[in-house]
């Protein structure tokens, strides 16, 4: 694949930044970007071709505002119905959810109410004028968790400079954040705008699915950083800390799933045949066809209400944050990404069910569904979540307070 770079484009900007803005009308406003990503998500998926037409209509929608309280201009959604909304928009395309998913985590910050002061007041003005996020602490060298990026100060101020992997979204995003060594040794956190001189977002993500969540390599070569863009890296402990990070590729899975079951349905009433020996006439009153089509559908249904479940818990423990509501939280949102994974790959491989060969020709492209599905999976191992939650259960072992639960 030949690596494609690309300057990110000036930042959209709603024409009323402060206008009163509801679930309903956020939705009502996303539903022809989302029909639109749906009718090409397969041909896009082919082509390599990134939807950023539709991902820039999701931003003037207010898309960031969805979880934003009402006081501070959003729309005031709950953390279910966060959830939600990203299964219905990963069932259109699932590359466009997980591309949005840096920005649903710093806008939550504002309805958590875990940034405060002038954080709080620069991280609302963002997301008020329609700005998206990315950001990433991955390297692709070194072992796992070195931090081989560096800010230095000379004698224009303070420079970063050295590569992120795992950029989700960048280049999308009018912000990109990341983590560096400062010359004192410390970590600290940074945020530049993407369109800062000697920031460079490369379009290299090769995954076998997921390709068009734009989370390739960024580039930082002596990147000016605003100062009061800098902060030192404070530890972070107790549960739930990181939980939504896991729920929302959680809903990205249940959206996969239902995928699968819309373009089952899809196939079945207008492009697959019935077997020869079949006693039906039609594709649509095959027994067999029928099962298949209720096996997929169970799936989808399954994985959807596990991750609503768990973000029910989440919407718990924000209301009245405290110890026990934290980890059954924790635990919940590890079992709905198992599940929801297990649900959304099952659907995939269903899918070739409802009809014969014809299903596997490219044109079809309905291999992406469990593409797809296999590669959000593997963000984070099953094997750990899953035994995590066996400790907690067996053993009252908590799960780790690291983030990645």
């Amino acid at each position: 694949m030949s690596v494609a770079e690309r300057t990110p484009e000036s930042p959209v900007t709603p024409s009323n930044p402060a206008s009163i803005v509801t679930t309903s009308s956020i939705r009502a406003a996303i539903a022809p970007v989302l029909d639109r990503l749906r009718a090409t998500s397969a041909q896009r998926d082919a082509d390599r071709t990134h939807p950023f037409a539709e991902i820039r209509g999701l931003a003037e929608a207010g898309i960031l505002r969805y979880r934003v309280p009402h006081e501070d201009g959003g729309a005031g959604a709950t953390i279910r119905e966060l959830a939600e909304l990203v299964v219905d928009i990963a069932a259109a395309d699932s590359n466009v959810a997980q591309a949005l998913r840096p920005g649903f985590l710093v806008a939550d910050g504002l309805a958590t109410g875990t940034l405060s002061g002038v954080k709080h007041d620069r991280t609302l003005a963002r997301v008020l004028a329609g700005d998206l996020f990315a950001g990433t602490r991955n390297e692709a060298t070194g072992k796992p968790g070195q931090i081989s990026t560096r800010l230095t100060r000379d004698s224009s101020g303070l420079r970063v400079t050295g590569e992120k992997f795992y950029s989700t979204g960048a280049l999308h995003a009018r912000w990109f954040s990341g983590n560096a060594v400062d010359d004192d040794g410390g970590v600290v956190t940074f945020t530049v705008p993407t369109d800062s001189e000697g920031v460079v977002l490369i379009d290299d993500f090769d995954a076998v699915g997921q390709r068009l969540t734009a989370s390739g390599t960024t580039r930082l070569d002596g990147v000016l950083v605003d100062p009061e863009e800098v902060e030192a890296v404070s530890a972070q402990s107790g549960h739930p800390h990181g939980s939504l990070a896991h729920l929302i590729l959680a809903a990205t899975l249940a959206g996969i799933a239902e995928a699968a079951q819309n373009d089952a349905v899809r196939l079945v009433r207008g492009v697959t045949r019935p077997i020869k020996h079949s006693t039906a006439v039609r594709s649509a009153d095959d027994p067999y066809v029928r099962l298949t089509v209720g096996r997929i559908a169970a799936a989808a249904f399954t994985a959807r209400a596990q991750v609503i479940s768990a973000a029910e818990q989440l919407d718990a423990y924000w209301a009245g944050p405290r110890d026990p509501l934290g980890v059954q939280a924790t635990i919940a949102v590890a079992e709905a990404y198992v599940g929801a994974g297990e649900q959304a790959l099952a659907a995939g491989e269903l899918l070739f069910d409802v009809g014969g060969g014809t299903l596997t020709r490219r044109e079809h492209n309905l291999d992406r569904h469990w593409r797809n599905a296999r590669t959000v999976a593997n963000h984070n191992p099953r094997g750990w979540k899953s035994a995590v939650v066996g400790g907690w259960l067996v053993a009252d072992e908590p799960p780790p307070a690291n983030g990645l639960f």
